[in-house]
């Protein structure tokens, strides 16, 4: 197809357009306000010489699991995964852990009592993962790829977790790692589409891990601009795009920003209704993150939390239910989940010799000011005492610390604004990915599947946008 196109946002959604446009054969420049292409998908040096961490997201099992990403030759660009021994820690108070292992059977033996609820909620899912994998990552449609196994999923993931749990499992042990789970949704664990986060996070554990790239979330970025480069695209940065007007003239623009960040670069190319839709979108909350250099591996009172990436940080399914719904209430956490990576367990080039990186995080209401850093590191030490013993350094941000690194992260917001049931079908309006302007389009975590790298907003807004443009040179004809 002959014509040309602009991106602007070089995050993982932006480059996965940019690469379905190239892919067509048109002639893609890719706009990006940072020094460096990624937006939260970025590794940078934010404590100690030597110390390499990610901004943004450190664990990928949406990235791993993604149908696009998967058929792209990313390997050949750099791109090596690394499975840690297993997916998933749940340190409890009795100083033992939950372990969500990579095998179902294993998970299964782990939780006992649980174990066989466990595999009947989830296998559905991981046995067909990828026969799933576009419905799960696209738009919500009243026909599905495969309606049966939809359904069977619909009715696993719409309720709320609270209710989920308690129905599926008899023991506290498999309810906490559930909670864990569901807290990704950033909902309060007693709202529907909680169960979701749960399920599909649970399953993709099992269907295809949840891995850290080598050297960072920066290598996901580097192997796409790679490919990218190879087809003759390219990725401008330090370049902030006020003003649709600066643009060069194309056949198609696709932002991946924010719905009222689109709104105030390009208002005047759209219609008063659809203006006003985007200029109503509403931000989810927001995460108080800390990075750290460590002097040696947190000491875990339960050793077995040595073999996992990430480390769910929060005690009892109540713990973690009132966690959330307190900040899903404006309201901050006296015990917050904590969200926690420890990377350099399994990637030695992420730190000096004998020493380490985690991140960890916590939510908090959107653009919150309050310092979490106390009751976060509390957190972290009841279940690994002598843990503010082994910190080097600590790099603190703030929710609007965030925004200041990556303007899409509006008010702390990681996933592209809020995950509630009306947003959540239509995201961001019912046009999904299409806007009132037939020659824009918006492909940012603020369209379906939403937060997550995985690239699939930006690989489904380009095909939608490919598809318009085929249809209005049809009509010219």
């Amino acid at each position: 197809m002959n014509g040309s196109a602009n991106v602007i946002g070089a995050g993982p959604n932006g480059l996965a357009a940019a690469i379905v446009l190239a892919q067509a054969g048109l002639r893609v420049e890719v706009f990006e306000s940072e020094s460096q292409a990624g937006g939260a998908a970025r590794t940078l040096p934010l404590t100690l010489p030597g110390f390499l961490h990610d901004f943004g997201s450190a664990v990928h099992p949406m990235a791993v699991g993604s149908p696009f990403f998967t058929s792209l030759p990313l390997s050949k660009y750099g791109l090596e995964w690394i499975h840690p021994s297993s997916p998933l820690a749940h340190p409890l108070d009795d100083g033992t852990a939950v372990i969500l292992e990579r095998s179902l059977d294993a998970t299964e033996a782990n939780l006992d009592i649980d174990g066989k609820a466990w595999r009947s909620l989830l296998s559905p899912v991981v046995d067909h993962w990828f026969e799933l994998a576009p419905d799960l990552l696209g738009p919500v449609t009243l026909i599905p790829r495969h309606p049966l196994l939809m359904a069977r999923l619909g009715l696993r993931a719409l309720p709320p977790a609270a209710w989920l749990a308690s129905y599926q499992f008899r023991g506290e042990r498999a309810r906490a790692l559930f909670a864990g789970l569901a807290a990704h949704s950033f909902l309060s664990l007693d709202e529907p589409l909680s169960s979701a986060f749960g399920v599909i996070l649970g399953a993709a554990a099992h269907a295809v891990g949840w891995p850290i790239p080598r050297g960072g979330a920066q290598s996901i970025t580097d192997s796409l601009c790679g490919y990218l480069a190879e087809m003759g695209a390219s990725v401008r940065t330090s370049t902030r795009i006020a003003q649709i007007a600066e643009l060069p003239k194309v056949d198609l623009t696709l932002f991946d920003l924010t719905p009222r960040q689109l709104a105030k670069i390009a208002g005047e190319r759209f219609g008063a209704q659809y203006l006003r839709r985007m200029k109503r979108w509403q931000y989810g909350p927001g995460v108080f993150k800390v990075d750290y250099a460590m002097s040696e591996p947190i000491p875990w009172r339960a050793p077995e939390c040595r073999r996992a990436g990430t480390v769910h940080v929060g005690g009892s399914f109540s713990e973690i239910a009132a966690s959330e719904k307190a900040m899903r209430n404006g309201r901050h956490a006296e015990r917050p989940f904590v969200l926690l990576a420890q990377p350099s367990l399994f990637d030695s080039s992420r730190a000096p010799e004998g020493k380490h990186t985690a991140w960890a995080y916590c939510h908090v209401p959107n653009g919150s000011t309050f310092d979490m850093l106390p009751r976060l590191e509390s957190q972290i030490e009841r279940f690994a005492p002598g843990f503010r013993q082994c910190v080097l350094e600590r790099r603190v941000f703030s929710p609007a610390a965030l925004e200041t690194m990556d303007a899409n992260l509006v008010g702390g917001d990681i996933g592209g604004g809020a995950s509630n049931l009306l947003q959540f079908i239509f995201r961001p309006t019912g046009q999904f990915y299409a806007t009132s302007a037939p020659d824009i389009y918006i492909c940012s975590s603020s369209t379906p599947p939403g937060g997550g790298v995985h690239g699939m907003c930006g690989f489904n807004a380009a095909n939608r946008a490919l598809a318009g443009l085929r249809q209005s040179n049809r009509s010219v004809r």
